[in-house]
């Protein structure tokens, strides 16, 4: 890796560190974001668990596990440059944890509630720390009105809050983790509060675009009012070392390999400075 390379991970690690999430300062390719696109696309018109809807529709919320059984999606998580992002924001080899792309469809697409995705990965599964990173690649244009993520900065140092009081074995049922009704969520006052004292930031921006953000961090999404669909791809790399032991939930939601991922070079998946 170059000195300038380098650099530019470390200002992006202080940038993590402070803030629970960073902007990548390269992009994918248009052409690379098209064919992410038409995977999706091709995967959304499939009837399979890993397919989810919107509560009683046929419009498709999100898909989970694509790089277990997509061939772009398998060389999109192997990009040298994502997992050396993983593996700098994480400081420790990684492996695919999670996959999934959230969709929310022009005027139909649901909010997602306040939540931070460790209280899944610590209650359900056993993850000790968050030692992991969310890295998002927008497949569509994302802009204020079609659902974009709304982060509270600096919320990751606060460790989880508002869980629910339960049997320390007691585990709930993994489909309310991919639908609108979480089992672990934020509640709005104290959302509302963090937000007025630290603001709240919205990762927006053109598709191909990549962002980074904590597991702890404190999230939302609005409802889709726009004519325009916004689609969010999700990797999550995970430290080897901070492998959950006896996950239950199905594999499409964690997975059980967690050997390090070994980075490779596709030439259908190129990135370009923003």
């Amino acid at each position: 890796m170059s000195a300038l390379a380098e650099a530019s991970l470390a200002d992006l690690k202080t940038a993590y560190d402070e803030n629970g999430w960073c902007a990548y300062p390269y992009r994918f390719a248009d052409d690379s974001v098209r064919l992410l696109r038409d995977r999706v696309a091709a995967i959304s018109r499939q009837r399979r668990p890993e397919v989810v809807h919107e509560a009683d529709s046929d419009t498709v919320r999100a898909i989970h596990g694509c790089h277990a059984f997509d061939e772009v999606c398998s060389a999109l998580v192997r990009h040298p440059r994502l997992v050396a992002l993983a593996e700098a924001l994480t400081g420790k080899p990684v492996y695919v944890y999670q996959f999934k792309v959230n969709l929310k469809q022009a005027r139909e697409g649901a909010a997602w509630p306040w939540h931070q995705d460790f209280a899944f990965w610590s209650e359900e599964d056993g993850m000790r720390r968050p030692d992991a990173v969310n890295i998002a690649v927008s497949l569509d244009d994302i802009h204020d009105h079609n659902g974009p993520l709304i982060v509270i900065p600096g919320s990751h140092g606060l460790g989880l809050l508002d869980l629910p009081d339960k049997d320390a074995d007691e585990k709930s049922d993994w489909r309310q983790h991919v639908s609108a009704d979480l089992a672990y969520t934020v509640s709005e006052e104290r959302a509302r509060a963090l937000a007025r004292q630290s603001g709240e930031d919205k990762i927006k921006g053109a598709a191909g675009s990549v962002h980074a953000f904590h597991p702890s961090i404190v999230h939302s999404s609005s409802n889709n009012l726009s004519d325009d669909r916004r689609a969010l791809l999700l990797i999550t790399y995970n430290a080897v070392d901070n492998a959950p032991v006896r996950p239950t939930r199905p594999e499409f939601l964690v997975a059980r390999d967690a050997t390090p991922i070994t980075p490779l070079a596709d030439e259908r998946l190129t990135l370009e400075p923003r």
